[in-house]
């Protein structure tokens, strides 16, 4: 497991960056007791590592105009290696989808859509995700309200339990 190879530093920095990536290296080393170069070397290599894979702005899609959100769970005729990554790279081009996850189970796939309104969302259903080859069935859920919407993981978690296995 990665995170036993890191330091508690590093996960330390990996969690305040988590929380907010806008902070300054000079914040950021303050904050888990370094000081800025070497924190800025271990920034870097948490990077290279893939640990870090970038840095976004969390946007609000509802004042955005993006007023429609949508689950759609989705059946393949086919689970064979090539029917699924061409699945996946039709997923990586469609805007409306933001994420895209295969799973184990009933349905194969699983997508998070957003959408300016419900016909903007039908018209992509019908006309792009329904007509793919290789789909067999889709149902989806109009998402009414979030509950819950935390990026990342729970750093306070993999703390506990690697302070355990210690």
């Amino acid at each position: 497991m990665v995170a036993t190879r890191l330091d508690p530093i590093d996960r330390k920095i990996l969690a305040e960056l988590q929380a907010d990536g806008r902070m300054t290296n000079v914040e950021l080393a303050k904050r888990v007791g370094i000081s800025a170069p070497p924190c800025l070397r271990r920034v870097r290599t948490l990077e290279d590592l893939g640990l870090i894979k970038g840095y976004h702005a969390d946007v609000n899609a509802r004042e955005l105009g993006f007023e429609v959100q949508v689950f759609a769970m989705v059946g393949l005729d086919s689970q064979a290696e090539s029917e699924l990554s061409a699945f996946e790279e039709k997923c990586r081009n469609w805007p409306l989808v933001r994420e895209c996850h295969m799973l184990n189970g009933e349905v194969d796939f699983i997508l998070k859509c957003v959408a300016p309104d419900l016909s903007s969302f039908q018209t992509f259903l019908t006309g792009d995700l329904l007509t793919t080859p290789n789909v067999a069935s889709v149902k989806t859920s109009l998402v009414i309200r979030g509950a819950k919407d935390e990026p990342g993981v729970p750093f306070d978690i993999l703390e506990e339990r690697l302070s355990r296995l210690a």
